[in-house]
């Protein structure tokens, strides 16, 4: 397997074992991610970002689809409970990665936004939230700031 396709399964492994830091030394300093909630830049959000997430009960299941010197992709099933409605969610995602010096400049997860609100909020909020990004990451943005607030990592 090539070197990227090893730092992708260290990545996702370290996802099933909710271990957050070590999900965050498989990026670069400066690096970003990106999905249909957040927008972050630098190491210190995104691993904020998978500290909250590795808080949860994910569990995933990956396969890594291509690794090269440049790039990979991935695809990643997570199950989890969403926090704040209770509701189970089945997200199947398409992860692409960019490579630079043995690390993830750029990570960007895509999903059917729209099947991931219906599971995840329900209702009309749901329905609005599958439509408009905005709504979607204003929401992960402030939860992800208070997270960051109460954290002792802070």
């Amino acid at each position: 397997m090539h070197p990227n396709g090893v730092l992708l399964t260290h990545l996702f492994t370290a996802l099933g074992r909710h271990d957050a830091a070590a999900m965050a030394a498989c990026y670069r300093e400066e690096a970003s991610f990106t999905d249909i909630a957040f927008r972050l830049s630098g190491r210190r959000r995104i691993h904020a970002m998978w500290r909250m997430i590795c808080e949860t009960d994910i569990r995933a299941e990956f396969e890594i689809v291509h690794a090269d010197d440049r790039a990979g992709r991935v695809r990643l099933v997570d199950d989890y409970t969403f926090s704040d409605t209770k509701r189970p969610v089945h997200n199947v995602i398409d992860s692409r990665f960019v490579f630079r010096d043995g690390l993830i400049a750029e990570h960007i997860d895509s999903c059917d936004e729209r099947l991931w609100a219906r599971q995840a909020l329900g209702g009309i909020k749901g329905l609005l939230a599958g439509r408009f990004r905005f709504l979607r990451a204003r929401t992960a943005s402030d939860k992800l700031d208070a997270f960051i607030e109460r954290s002792p990592e802070h």
